[in-house]
């Protein structure tokens, strides 16, 4: 994922290599405009997903909130899957840093196992970007942990990626704690995508990077994986068309969502709909459920409740321990859904034009608002926000701190990481990311693109102080059940 040129991704070329991703896609699109088509009207939603066969396996680990499961579509996960083979240079394959067990991603517990496994010799801990820096000192276990502080610590690998050279902006300064301070190209640190769920993406990496407009999904994950390929795992050359089909190919048909409650028990019982299963027929339309479309009663409100997965235990009664937990699930799903949360001051949305022709300003929605797919939690279209999380004033100093200076204007902005503007180039897209899918989200601590929020409850503090939620105690406790329930 550097800035090295690659050989380009012909989108017809993928679409005769995936003719069944292609198809379902290319229906996905059709509906889509169709609905834009008839604005104003109802458009027919799309059929659900044939029902998965009776008892499929799955696979089923633990977590901090009780067990998450994946569904496989095709019934097994195949290990014969090129996802699963090294292709470059430094042992590495896809599934080195998209863990099956670690839902798809890397996470801290599972990586500092992995450390004191291997002294340091897994190839995830590779110094190209599995450490803080490539040129710190590695030749010993406790040098290597200490090079790899931010990966073990926060699931943070790092990203070298250079601004465009038609940038509205210069890197003026860099201040990087472990000597990667080029201002040429950057040193960032993120949390590692997860490869699962991607039937709802709208945007592919962080900073959108592997979305270029006017391309589709499968093509941006091909695309993701050329340069995955090419620069995590050094290989020397692009991987074959046959490769790159079958790393997609197992993707694309990966569902994995929270299946068990600590307190609550299973989540697809009593009238609930949770777990992977569910979740695999859960059909998915880009540009649906518009918080901002002409089917939205109220700007900034999605027309239709985001998740219905626990609306049968709103009204669960009872006092027992599994009663109580269920209920509280149940209410932080309607809190999710109807609090209204007064959104200023994030790029993205409120310096948007509205219908009225100006900028929308303030704009009273809900956590739909951004995570509006129905019962997936990421956003129906692309939207890169700014929420303030690589702001400077929140910078931990384990991040760096990047100085950018505007051509035109002179003003300056610091951050730990530039986001969405190093994909365009344009100061109005700095600190902006993308709004990440929300199901077996407990499984993949910690949060955010910089991992800043180790918690969900961190996560939920965040936004209390961000938009003044006042959430009342058991809100708070209720809002974090039903996260933990995804």
């Amino acid at each position: 994922m550097s800035t090295t040129t690659h050989p380009s991704i012909d989108p017809q070329a993928i679409s005769r290599r995936h003719p069944p991703f292609a198809a379902w896609t290319a229906t996905l699109a059709a509906a889509a405009a169709l609905a834009l088509t008839n604005a104003g009207h109802a458009a027919p939603p799309p059929p659900r997903a044939p029902a998965p066969p009776a008892n499929p396996p799955l696979a089923t680990f633990p977590d901090g909130a009780g067990q998450w499961s994946n569904f496989t579509v095709s019934g097994a996960l195949d290990l014969q899957s090129p996802f699963f083979q090294s292709l470059g240079s430094n042992g590495r394959s896809c599934a080195t840093c998209h863990a099956p067990k670690d839902a798809w991603t890397s996470t801290p517990p599972l990586l500092q196992q992995r450390f004191a496994a291997t002294r340091g010799t897994d190839p995830v801990f590779a110094s190209i970007d599995g450490t803080n820096c490539p040129t710190l000192e590695i030749a010993t276990p406790a040098e290597h942990q200490s090079a790899s502080s931010l990966l073990l610590n926060k699931g943070l690998i790092r990203i070298a990626l250079a601004p465009p050279v038609n940038a509205q902006f210069t890197v003026t300064a860099v201040s990087n704690p472990y000597g990667c301070g080029s201002t040429a190209t950057l040193s960032l640190y993120r949390r590692i995508p997860s490869t699962t769920n991607l039937a709802f993406l709208s945007t592919v990496m962080w900073d959108g990077r592997e979305s270029p407009v006017g391309r589709s999904i499968d093509a941006d994950l091909i695309a993701q994986a050329t340069h995955a390929v090419l620069t995590h795992e050094q290989a020397v050359a692009a991987p074959s068309s046959a490769v790159l089909d079958g790393i997609e190919s197992l993707e694309v048909e990966q569902f994995t969502a929270q299946s068990t409650d600590a307190h609550a028990g299973a989540l697809n019982v009593g009238g609930a709909d949770g777990g992977p299963l569910n979740l695999a027929q859960q059909s998915f339309t880009p540009g649906s459920n518009d918080p901002f479309g002409a089917a939205a009663a109220t700007p900034g409100v999605p027309p239709e409740p985001v998740f219905t997965i626990y609306s049968a235990w709103e009204s669960t009664t009872g006092t027992s321990s599994v009663a109580l937990a269920r209920a509280s699930i149940g209410r932080g799903e309607r809190i999710f859904n109807t609090r209204p949360i007064a959104i200023t001051g994030v790029a993205g949305i409120n310096d948007q034009i509205g219908a009225n022709g100006r900028p929308r300003g303030e704009v009273v929605g809900t956590c739909g608002t951004c995570h509006n797919a129905i019962n997936a939690g990421s956003h129906t279209s692309a939207l890169l926000v700014d929420i303030g999380v690589s702001a400077a004033a929140l910078r931990t100093p384990d991040l760096p701190l990047i100085t950018l200076t505007n051509r035109t204007t002179g003003a300056r902005l610091q951050t730990s990481d530039p986001g969405f503007g190093l994909t365009t180039g344009n100061w109005a897209d700095l600190n902006k990311f993308k709004v990440p899918t929300l199901r077996a989200v407990v499984a993949r601590a910690p949060y955010f693109h910089n991992g800043s929020a180790a918690t969900l409850d961190a996560v939920v503090d965040f936004y209390e102080r961000r938009f003044n939620l006042n959430l009342l105690p058991q809100e708070h406790a209720d809002l974090v059940a039903f996260l933990s329930a995804l």
